[in-house]
């Protein structure tokens, strides 16, 4: 990605830097993680008992545990590391859960969804094949750091289930010998709802995705989460209404039409989705209204 500083309608095309030390890039995610990706800091260089150390450990919204492997070049063994990390880890909960406690965090751990995130410069072909053939979910990103402290870091795409029928002839395919993760589908969301709420939510998945091509749809546990870098809406599918909840913190969120609710005034705890606003949606009305303050959220979260 060219990336250009504009100056009195002068463009200078900015030079690619890297990063001097591999520890420098992680110092930065472990600083800025809930900024960068909505997680909350559980342990650095975690270390595992066959002697590896997980560069950082993390829990996302819904408590799912969530590793973290850098590399401030192309590397090819970043996901293979973060793979052999998550298995350890499901072999050792107790510690985790252990740690969670040590950092506060409260509620129990959701095991179903681990999540195993690559932070690296790039990845070669043979990277995202693999991360198409995996049976779980490896959730890519690629960073750049420029002159003048510019730092970007996006999600890459790769076609993830493209390779089920290569699976299926490998050694049995699907049939894996321990699940690492549920698989949620919007279909298992929609059958909590009515016929009416059903259409409602396909104009609303319209509108969200209308916004921007690259824009990834990911149905979790207790949610539909739209997001480029991280969440900027969360979609809560009821029976006869849709709940949002908006990646923004209290206060930042313009609303003159008071749509949202801020559960930070006052404080609620336990709420589904991520950030401090939620919007509760029943009509086509209710749609229109609430995309003014979803594209906020999309704005700051791309």
């Amino acid at each position: 990605m060219a990336i250009f500083q504009i100056n009195k309608e002068k463009a200078k095309k900015l030079s690619p830097l890297g990063f001097g030390k591999e520890k420098t890039l992680q110092n930065l995610f472990e600083s800025n993680l809930s900024e960068f990706l909505n997680l909350r800091f559980i342990a650095t260089e975690y270390s595992t008992s066959f002697g590896g150390r997980i560069d950082t450990l993390a829990i996302d919204a819904e408590n799912a545990p969530v590793i973290i492997e850098y590399k401030k070049s192309q590397n090819d063994s970043v996901i293979n590391q973060g793979l052999s990390y998550l298995r350890w880890l499901l072999d050792h909960k107790a510690e985790f859960e252990k740690a969670c406690a040590a950092r506060g965090i409260k509620g129990d751990v959701d095991w179903e969804s681990p999540r195993v995130i690559c932070i690296s410069e790039a990845y070669s072909r043979f990277d995202l094949d693999t991360a198409d053939m995996l049976p779980i979910k490896v959730e890519l990103f690629r960073h750049s750091l420029y002159e003048g402290g510019l730092f970007v870091f996006e999600p890459v795409a790769y076609l993830k289930g493209e390779g089920d029928s290569i699976r299926k002839g490998i050694r049995g395919g699907s049939k894996s010998k321990a699940k690492l993760q549920t698989t949620y589908l919007l279909e298992d969301h929609l059958k909590k709802a009515d016929n009416e709420n059903v259409r409602l939510f396909m104009a609303l998945r319209e509108e969200i995705k209308s916004i921007d091509e690259g824009i990834i749809e990911e149905p979790r546990k207790l949610y539909v989460a739209y997001k480029k870098a991280t969440n900027f809406v969360d979609v809560v599918i009821l029976k006869n209404s849709l709940l949002l909840f908006l990646n923004i913190e209290s206060g930042q969120l313009n609303d003159p039409q008071k749509l949202a609710r801020d559960l930070r005034n006052p404080e609620e705890i336990g709420h589904w989705g991520n950030g401090d606003y939620s919007i509760k949606i029943k009509s086509e009305e209710d749609v229109k209204n609430a995309m003014r303050l979803i594209l906020q959220s999309y704005q700051k979260n791309k």
